[in-house]
């Protein structure tokens, strides 16, 4: 018997392709490629990463994916290696094709200057090692919509400044809420449902591809 969540997994794959517009994806190709996500809970919650990993093998693609995340934590923290981080030394081992970039999801707003600080940084980094920097933009907690103003042009500030990609998932979740309220995309006030992650992890596959998504099974 098909659970809730397939059954949701299978509604949103049939209307995914309508709902990921081209204003918040431009698309890479490459026959392999090496990822490394920086980040936090927003990050590792039903474990994105290895989600994006599975999409792509599952359309005959390698998109090897590793994560450097702790609950909580910001660039700032990764950069000086706090909560046992080792963020620095996994970029300057090298090998990656992109490294995903995600702040705490209050720093745009809270701590702008320290954002596009360490936003900076680590994009300088990846760069220096031979990766590209793709930020990840995050979405305003449930409770508060109207933080994502602030968030996307934040993230927007920081991408062009550096002339780096740009993922908007923020923009794309509210795009989502406003047309499809009935899918629910929040475990909690912050935190994705497996149906976000899902709407997160077909994001990132179409912008790492540049593949169609209406292919991808619900269950992978």
């Amino acid at each position: 018997m098909r659970t809730i969540f397939q059954n949701k997994l299978q509604l949103w794959s049939g209307i995914a392709l309508l709902l990921l517009l081209p204003a918040f994806l431009s698309a890479q190709q490459a026959d392999t490629l090496r990822v490394l996500f920086v980040g936090n809970s927003f990050t590792y919650f039903w474990n994105l990463p290895q989600v994006v990993q599975a999409m792509a093998k599952s359309q005959g693609r390698v998109v090897l994916t590793r994560q450097s995340t702790a609950g909580g934590a910001s660039l700032e923290q990764h950069w000086k290696g706090e909560k046992g981080l080792k963020t620095i030394a996994l970029i300057e081992a090298g090998g990656w094709d992109y490294v995903v970039l995600q702040d705490h999801s209050l720093r745009p707003i809270d701590a702008p200057e320290n954002f596009m600080e360490y936003g900076r940084k680590f994009g300088e980094l990846a760069r220096s090692k031979g990766a590209e920097p793709l930020y990840f933009g995050t979405w305003a907690y449930k409770s508060n919509p109207m933080m994502q103003a602030a968030l996307t042009a934040g993230y927007a500030k920081l991408a062009e400044e550096m002339k780096a990609e740009l993922l908007q998932v923020g923009s794309l979740w509210a795009s989502v809420r406003q047309q499809r309220p009935d899918l629910e995309l929040f475990f909690d006030d912050k935190h994705p449902t497996p149906v976000g992650t899902y709407l997160i992890g077909l994001a990132f596959f179409k912008k790492l591809t540049g593949l169609p998504v209406s292919k991808i099974e619900d269950r992978l």
